[in-house]
């Protein structure tokens, strides 16, 4: 197959290109080469059995051009700017970027001669802004981002909007209600609802794949704006401790990117995935805590983390997958757990030289007004 990667040279993206390229698929390369996630670089991890193509998604020629006389068949659209607080106060970018450029590729589909077959898109748990939770008193409930009333007397956990009482998590489906908290969030939902309606409209098959945290190999961990695991591995690596908003009991799924990879071929291969959307998570919820202390011990390090009792605009309180869907469906399993996948990356964490850029970007959230 002809197959087309959009944001293939980042961190997801290379880890399929590599996938795909294994089982003999002739696979391009479309990235930007994003300077906050590259450097200015090509990295030397990029699969050489790949062809890379440099341009931008909004470049309507080039991209058009890599479609249609490439003949590409199926579209893996990971392109996407990462980052939920910088989203909140570049949100041209964020925008132009991952709502704009994923208008101008399904625009492309709907006026051009092409051969796709199929369209994967790489979506976000963080549409779903605040996970699902269950009342005592009024069963499963929604409840949408915490005022910031709440956050500044620093009650971190969230009530049920009809009683008031504390609730507790429970696993998120795909039923979930969408309440994004966040610019970025607002451009996934965009990017994976613009890929379903065109899907649907044109007859091409389209599928929306839901990440939860991703973490692993390749992620940038200069890169302050990137996920939690990769920020704190670098904080460590430069002797600092790990900084924990709120009072760390907030809580996540982590995933690691080879069961992604999995869940991507899944999508592409399986005629049950067409039209669909999926949590891509293990099931398995683990707090913010936890995760710094794991780091720690497997680094070895003798580093208390440092808890901000603090709260980030945009920041939600616990959301974790349910993924009984996408094992039903498509027989999907998670292979990695957190402690298996930390030890697996190990070697890549110390061997890597990551600038700790954390302090800056926590001062521009603070000069924003982002940080309560």
């Amino acid at each position: 197959m002809k197959i087309l990667v959009t944001g293939g040279a980042g961190f997801i993206g290379s880890h399929l290109v590599d996938a795909l390229v294994e089982r003999g698929h002739d696979v391009v390369v479309y990235d930007s080469l994003e300077y906050q996630v590259h450097e200015g670089r090509v990295p030397d991890y990029l699969n050489p059995g790949a062809t890379l193509i440099v341009g931008d998604i909004r470049d309507r020629d080039k991209l058009k051009k890599v479609i249609v006389d490439e003949s590409i068949e199926i579209i893996f659209h990971e392109a996407s700017l990462v980052g939920v607080g910088q989203s909140m106060y570049e949100i041209e970018r964020y925008v132009a970027a991952n709502t704009w450029g994923t208008a101008v590729l399904l625009d492309i589909l709907a006026t051009e001669k092409h051969k796709v077959k199929k369209i994967i898109v790489a979506s976000s748990m963080s549409i779903y802004g605040e996970g699902a939770y269950r009342c005592k008193n009024c069963g499963d409930v929604y409840p949408k981002m915490r005022k910031r009333e709440q956050m500044e007397k620093r009650e971190w956990e969230m009530r049920c909007p009809v009683c008031g009482e504390v609730v507790e998590p429970i696993p998120t489906s795909e039923e979930k209600p969408l309440h994004p908290t966040s610019i970025y969030a607002i451009s996934k939902k965009d990017q994976e609802e613009m890929v379903l309606v065109f899907g649907e409209a044109y007859g091409i098959p389209a599928v929306a794949l839901r990440y939860f945290n991703v973490y692993g190999t390749r992620q940038a961990l200069s890169n302050p704006y990137t996920g939690v695991i990769a920020i704190f591995s670098s904080r460590l690596l430069n002797g600092k401790p790990p900084v924990i908003f709120e009072d760390g009991n907030q809580s996540r799924d982590f995933i690691h990117v080879k069961d992604i990879v999995k869940a991507n071929l899944l999508a592409m291969e399986k005629d049950e995935a067409n039209g669909e959307v999926f949590n891509v998570g293990t099931g398995r919820r683990i707090t913010i805590m936890e995760v710094a202390e794991t780091l720690i011990k497997e680094l070895g390090m003798d580093i208390e983390p440092l808890i901000e009792g603090r709260f980030r605009a945009g920041d939600i309180r616990h959301c974790y997958a349910d993924i009984s869907k996408i094992k039903e469906k498509l027989g999907f399993v998670p292979e990695v757990p957190l402690e298996k996948g930390i030890r697996e990356i190990l070697p890549w964490i110390r061997s890597s030289m990551p600038e700790d850029r954390f302090e800056r970007a926590k001062k521009e959230l603070e000069e924003k007004g982002l940080i309560v």
